[in-house]
């Protein structure tokens, strides 16, 4: 039977049961497999299965008791269409595999629908009610928003950094008024929603099963390695992929995924600004600095929490980097890590200009609009010189985005969400967050 440990050495493990539910461990780090029930994800084969059905086979795969969860259970209920992600050959070496056709636009859907589903019918079966607390960069909040607001036993708490996301994000998560759904704007950082959320799993001031849907959930990376296993299926040579990169959940993914058999030769993750993930890459210090606001914002991000699963993958030893971390305020990994993180990985960061440079030749080159996000792993995957075709991973919808990408594209028509908002606009203090959701509960 699998079971699931902290990367920080707590002893006490837990089963898929448990992990349903499960945010952060109580030493503060995240829950990973102990083994897997298919050590080989490349021998899976889609046949003649839908992919949502198709997908219920890697969640069985990988371990056999989220079976009585998933079988007779819809994961994909708010995709009107299939699933089934999108290819779009750019030239001869160069693919775009499109994540954004969900209900919310983004390529959190494809892991969020399935864990909102599971982790409903959990409560259902613990005859409890959960609250769900999620930290959100512009993408996640709206995506989990939507994955349990029909749930009848999921009240959800989302926390946004005000004022640094786009309109149409913040609207898309504010516009959602129901009995179970709480928005807060947080006067910070995304990091500083992050850290709150992370706090208060911790620590549990409500007396109430307090759930994650952030990418510290390991559901989340059973929902993502899904789409990689079946890019995999649709290529007879191994690929490189090109993803853009904020809190690393998906490019954790791909990782486990290509520890687990897939033929994944390099992962490239492109940054913005906020270049905490190239720095790590090319020297293995974590050191994060000032967040900087920019043109995409789903990446402005300085404390990765799903890097800590891939530091525990190369040292065996995320607590002792951790606390190094906390003391230090940086970190640094071990030499031999260092060679097996810069084996796999590389990065390239762009500036806001780069970024606006880019949706509009790559518009003019190819005929397609990217958002901020998707024209860097885009161009990450085109400058690629490997002799594998390159996978670009586009992430989130162009009208996401039309603050962005309007005035730099003629005809671009910016899409509106003209429906009455609600949220609560608070400071970064614990306190404050905790009184908002206890009246909330």
């Amino acid at each position: 039977m699998v079971r699931y440990q902290s990367t920080r050495s707590y002893k006490e493990t837990l089963s898929f049961q448990d992990v349903i539910l499960s945010g952060v461990a109580p030493d503060k780090g995240l829950y990973l497999p102990d083994s897997t029930t298919l050590e080989n994800l490349a021998y899976l084969t889609q046949e003649d299965l839908s992919y949502e059905d198709f997908v219920k086979t890697i969640f069985i795969s990988l371990d056999q008791a989220s079976a009585k969860y998933v079988e007779d259970l819809s994961i994909y209920p708010g995709f009107e269409n299939s699933p089934e992600p999108k290819l779009k050959e750019l030239n001869e070496s160069t693919v775009v595999m499109e994540l954004f056709h969900g209900p919310t636009k983004s390529f959190k859907d494809y892991a969020l629908q399935p864990l909102g589903a599971i982790a409903n019918r959990r409560l259902d079966e613990l005859g409890e009610r959960g609250l769900v607390i999620v930290a959100t960069s512009g993408d996640t909040g709206s995506a989990a928003i939507q994955a349990v607001k029909k749930s009848e036993n999921i009240d959800i708490v989302v926390l946004h950094p005000a004022n640094k996301v786009s309109e149409y994000q913040r609207k898309q998560m504010t516009s959602v008024i129901q009995d179970n759904v709480l928005n807060i704007a947080i006067e910070g950082t995304y990091d500083d929603c992050q850290r709150i959320a992370k706090d208060l799993l911790s620590e549990n001031p409500f007396g109430r099963r307090i759930i994650s849907l952030n990418s510290i959930n390991w559901l989340r990376v059973m929902g993502q390695v899904s789409y990689y296993v079946w890019l995999t299926k649709q290529f007879t040579a191994p690929v490189n992929v090109a993803i853009p990169s904020g809190n690393f959940g998906n490019a954790y993914s791909a990782w486990f995924g290509r520890t687990h058999g897939l033929p994944i030769n390099e992962i490239l993750c492109s940054t913005n600004v906020n270049d905490v993930l190239r720095r790590f890459i090319n020297g293995g210090v974590l050191e994060p600095l000032v967040t900087e606001p920019s043109v995409a914002p789903s990446m402005d991000i300085q404390i990765p929490s799903s890097l800590e699963r891939l530091i525990f993958d190369l040292s065996s030893d995320a607590k002792s980097f951790y606390d190094q971390l906390q003391t230090n305020s940086k970190a640094q990994l071990d030499e031999k890590s260092v060679g097996g993180l810069q084996d796999v990985f590389s990065s390239v960061t762009f500036t806001d200009e780069m970024i606006k440079t880019l949706i509009t030749s790559l518009h003019d080159e190819f005929h397609v609009i990217f958002d901020p996000h998707s024209v860097t792993s885009v161009q990450m995957a085109l400058d690629n010189n490997s002799s594998l075709p390159t996978v670009a991973v586009a992430t989130a919808s162009p009208e996401k985005f039309g603050n962005v990408i309007s005035p730099l594209i003629k005809n671009f028509t910016e899409s509106k969400i003209d429906e009455k908002e609600q949220y609560l606009t608070l400071s970064t203090e614990n306190v404050d967050v905790i009184e908002a959701i206890k009246a909330f509960i």
